[in-house]
């Protein structure tokens, strides 16, 4: 069994940053790939970003390119999102997610295990 628990989630005003880390347990492998997804109220589940474990291969949603910067501490089997230049768009329960594969899908249903999520919001 695998757990993710995610951590650093807040209220932040508009161009403020935040770092969120979420700490892997359990039957990991350094071949996942790991990712960060959100949800918005009445808005459908979206990739954020991702990370190869063994590459490091990162890919990043448009929305957040050149602003959110993910990474890996494999020693600790913790991954990280430094979200800098919030928006009031970025508001969403942030999720952690492993794929037992090295792939970087952008597809939710296609990740086998999640965090139970932080909320982040972003102030105008």
């Amino acid at each position: 069994q695998v757990q993710l628990v995610e951590s650093g989630g807040g209220l932040v005003q508009a161009g403020g940053s935040l770092r969120l880390s979420c700490a892997a347990s359990g039957r990991t492998s350094n071949t996942w790939a790991m990712g960060w997804f959100r949800q918005a109220p009445g808005k459908e589940r979206e990739f954020v970003a991702g990370i190869n474990w063994s590459g490091p291969r990162t890919t990043y949603a448009d929305s957040v390119k050149g602003r959110f910067t993910i990474s890996r501490d494999n020693a600790k089997n913790t991954l990280f999102l430094q979200m800098n230049s919030l928006k009031p768009e970025d508001t969403a329960v942030y999720y952690c997610a492993a794929e037992r594969s090295p792939n970087l899908h952008r597809i939710p249903k296609l990740w086998d295990y999640w965090g139970q999520g932080t909320q982040v919001t972003v102030s105008s």
